[in-house]
C-alpha cells in the first residue's frame, strides 16, 4: 500500500500537485541536499525568498529537465505594492525561470492594500505567476479569507504545529468543497519540540520527523513547508514522508509534548 505522504497531492482548487513536505530557501541545506530531496525523497516544491546559493544552485541545475514536474514559489515581503514587481521578476531571473507557480506575500496579518494586490493581478495577467498566495500569523484573517469565495488567494500558508494547535479550528474547519490550497510552517516550533529541556517529566524530545507528521495527520494540511539548516536535518525531517501518519498512541503524546511546550 502507498504511503499517502509519499504520494503528491492537490494544493487545493489550483490542481498543483505538490510533495507533503516542500523546502525553504532561506536556511542552510546544501545544493546537493536539496537535488536529493528531489531525486531520492519526491520533493517537488520549493519555496524561494531569499538568494541563499544553495538552493538556487540545485534548482538551476534541475529546473531545465524537470520542470513540468516541480513547483517554484516566490515571496515578497513588499507591503506597499513599490518593490513587489521588481523583486518577483529578480526571483525569476535568478532562477532562469519565465514564470513561478505561486506568489506569496508575506506576512499579512490584514488585507494588503490595493496597490500591493493591483501589482500582484498584473503580474498573474502577464503570466509571470500562476497563483496568489498569503502568510500570516493572524489565524482569524486567514480563516475568514479561506472561506470567502471572493478572496484573491489561492493558497494561505499559517503557523501549525503540535503547541500552536489553533488553525486547527480557526482556519481548516468549515472550509467549502473547492478551497484554497493550505501550507503550514514552523512545525518544530523554530526547535522548541525538538528541544530536551523544554520536555515534560520523563518524555523524549520528539523528532522533527514526528513533528512534520503531526501536521500532516491533518487532513485540512497540503503541504508542510522544511527550512533545514543541514543535509542530516534534511534527512531526518523528510524520514515523513515514508513513516505516515501519526499512530493514536503517537499522537496522543506529541500533543501532551505540545501542550507543555505551550504552557
Amino acid at each position: 500500500m502507498t504511503d499517502p505522504f509519499e504520494s503528491r497531492r492537490p494544493l487545493g482548487r489550483t490542481g498543483l500537485q505538490v510533495s507533503r513536505i516542500g523546502l525553504a530557501s532561506g536556511y542552510k541545506a546544501p545544493t546537493r541536499a536539496v537535488e536529493r530531496a528531489f531525486h531520492e525523497y519526491g520533493v517537488n516544491t520549493f519555496y524561494w525568498e531569499t538568494r541563499k546559493p544553495g538552493m538556487r544552485e540545485a534548482l538551476r541545475s534541475l529546473l531545465p529537465q524537470h520542470r513540468e514536474q516541480m513547483v517554484v514559489a516566490v515571496q515578497t515581503y513588499d507591503h506597499l505594492g513599490v518593490w513587489l514587481r521588481r523583486s518577483t521578476e529578480k526571483a525569476l531571473a535568478a532562477l532562469s525561470i519565465e514564470q513561478a507557480d505561486l506568489l506569496f506575500l508575506g506576512w499579512f496579518n490584514s488585507m494588503p492594500r490595493s496597490k500591493v494586490l493591483d501589482v500582484a493581478r498584473r503580474l498573474k495577467e502577464e503570466g509571470k505567476v500562476r497563483f496568489l498566495g498569503v502568510t500570516g500569523h493572524n489565524r482569524a484573517f486567514h480563516g475568514k479569507m479561506a472561506r470567502d469565495p471572493e478572496s484573491p488567494f489561492d493558497v494561505h500558508m499559517v503557523r501549525y504545529n503540535a503547541a500552536h494547535r489553533g488553525a486547527e479550528s480557526e482556519v481548516f474547519a468549515g472550509l467549502p468543497e473547492s478551497r484554497p490550497g493550505l501550507i503550514t510552517y514552523t512545525a518544530t516550533r523554530w526547535g522548541k519540540l525538538l528541544n530536551p529541556s523544554k520536555m515534560p517529566a520523563g518524555e523524549a524530545p520528539l523528532s522533527a520527523a514526528e513533528c512534520y507528521r503531526f501536521v500532516l495527520s491533518h487532513p485540512a494540511v497540503d503541504m508542510c513547508l522544511a527550512g533545514p539548516g543541514s543535509e542530516a536535518q534534511m534527512d531526518e525531517g523528510l524520514q515523513a514522508l515514508w513513516r505516515g501518519p501519526l499512530s493514536d498512541e503517537e499522537m496522543a503524546r506529541v500533543r501532551k509534548i505540545g501542550d507543555h511546550v505551550h504552557g
